[in-house]
């Protein structure tokens, strides 16, 4: 990419520079942007919080690196705050540089990072002043993580605040080595973050905000007495709020969905067909399109079970395991799912165990047999605990950053009998030390939970089953209704 197609490129998708100039009002141009005016079709007033210290606190040399699944919108989380940071009073327009990354050389970057400080240098007439930088759907590129290294460590660039994001992960990405080892006051800041849907207790509050929403509570207190507390105000609102989550179950947590689920009762084909699209391009490029359903539907189907890969890639019809694996890594690369692998009783993961794997959003499981006919409707039980599955990983992730990455941040227990504990205890940093998250068992039961609760009792003693609407902290193990349990997780 040429220096003049650069410029062209950050003056176009930098308007706010123009308001100095002009006299404009800095955030006139929230009117007409792309992504903000997409937002507005759908918008039932959630806003994500991801970046919210980005847009409030004081501006420093901080790198944050932003991952999620694509539509989930990290780009209009980045323009949110650019708009913040237009408002305020202590921040020049000229100060903030976006860059749209993708179709770009990682030397396509590393001009346009010289090219937009020079097109900004106005800012710095009376005194050099830092720069933000939010550079958008990077982590894809091969040679991000060194170009920007390179940039840190010799260039006025290290002294700026820089937001990465992307969706899918480049071969060679190495942000720990490369981007945040050895960064001084950045211990206390959360450098990696994910952006995934909606969560249940976000989709309530847009779309049942007649609903209570208890607080959330630590993973290792959820068999607390403010626990049983609220369990019992909120036993009269069962039924509610099972209703509430199988609507949950049936659109998921992306804006869009949920948006056009409140207002026509379904989620459209054409989001669906979307979600295929950038699913087919990023997991099963060469494959024919009916791929990524029949992929998706046969994942679900074996979802809350162990999978055995090489049987199951027979039975989708991949030609080999390998095949088939390297399918199962792009797709949790990319967001669309997440590995639960068997851990032991002190957390660590057993060698060779086969691992379950949990599609990241409902949506991802209706998509098969509302785009191709013939293939099974999913089955609600797998569903919420695949749901529960990902409320807990993100609760994790919420307490140390990082472990969604690397396959930590949920895991399942096999007794000496052969049974199972769905989420195993997982240790958790505390101002205290380590403290072992509650154990749960998912079975979404209107009945007979006491029997479920003996592998969890016998394995740990003591434990919460996750039922469909039952609430009973009457024993060792507790029961507690799987929507009441998600929104305590967050």
């Amino acid at each position: 990419m040429r220096d003049d197609q650069i410029r062209a490129r950050l003056a176009a998708t930098n308007p706010w520079w123009g308001a100095v100039a002009t006299g404009a009002s800095p955030t006139a141009w929230m009117a007409t942007d792309v992504s903000l005016r997409g937002r507005r079709r759908f918008d039932l007033g959630y806003r994500a919080a991801v970046l919210a210290d980005v847009a409030t606190e004081p501006l420093d040399d901080r790198l944050i690196v932003l991952r999620g699944p694509r539509r989930v919108g990290k780009s209009v989380v980045l323009k949110d705050t650019i708009a913040a940071l237009c408002a305020r009073a202590d921040v020049d327009p000229r100060q903030l540089i976006y860059i749209a990354a993708d179709e770009m050389t990682a030397q396509d970057l590393n001009r346009a990072i010289t090219v937009g400080r020079d097109l900004t240098r106005s800012v710095d007439h009376a005194e050099p002043r830092s720069r933000v930088w939010l550079i958008d759907e990077v982590t894809g590129m091969a040679g991000w993580t060194t170009t920007l290294k390179f940039l840190r460590d010799n260039t006025l660039f290290g002294l700026d605040l820089v937001v990465c994001t992307g969706s899918s992960w480049a071969d060679d990405a190495e942000v720990g080595r490369d981007l945040l080892a050895g960064r001084a006051g950045m211990t206390n800041v959360r450098r990696t973050r994910i952006l995934v849907p909606m969560s249940f207790r976000d989709f309530i509050a847009v779309s049942r905000p007649e609903l209570p929403r208890p607080p959330s509570v630590p993973l290792w207190d959820l068999q607390s007495a403010e626990v049983a507390h609220i369990a019992g105000l909120l036993a009269p609102n069962s039924d509610d709020f099972d209703l509430a989550w199988q609507a949950y179950l049936t659109c998921g947590g992306y804006p869009r969905a949920v948006s056009e689920y409140h207002s026509t009762g379904a989620v459209s084909d054409a989001f669906l067909t979307d979600i295929e699209q950038w699913l087919h391009r990023d997991v099963d490029r060469n494959a024919p399109e009916e791929s990524i359903p029949q992929l998706l539907a046969g994942l679900h189907g074996r979802s809350g079970t162990p999978i055995n890969r090489t049987r199951t890639a027979t039975d989708l019809g991949y030609p080999s395991r390998q095949a088939f694996d390297l399918r199962l890594v792009k797709l949790v690369r990319t967001f669309g799912a997440i590995w639960c692998h068997q851990v032991d009783a002190t957390a660590h993961r057993v060698a060779g165990a086969q691992a379950k794997l949990y599609l990241s959003d409902p949506i991802m499981a209706w998509l098969g047999p509302r785009l191709r006919a013939g293939l099974p409707t999913p089955d609600l039980t797998k569903l919420a605990e695949s749901t529960l599955a990902v409320a807990f990983a993100a609760a994790v992730e919420a307490r140390q950053p990082g472990r969604w990455a690397t396959d930590e941040a949920v895991g399942y227990f096999r007794t000496g009998g052969g049974a199972e504990v769905d989420f195993a205890p997982l240790p958790l940093p505390t101002a205290s030390g380590d403290l072992f998250s509650t154990p749960i068992e998912a079975k979404w039961v209107t009945h007979g939970w006491r029997s479920e609760a003996r592998a969890i009792e016998n394995a740990f003693g003591r434990g919460i089953v996750a039922t469909k609407n039952i609430t009973d902290t009457g024993y060792r193990s507790w029961a507690l209704p799987i929507p009441l349990l998600t929104l305590l997780l967050g």
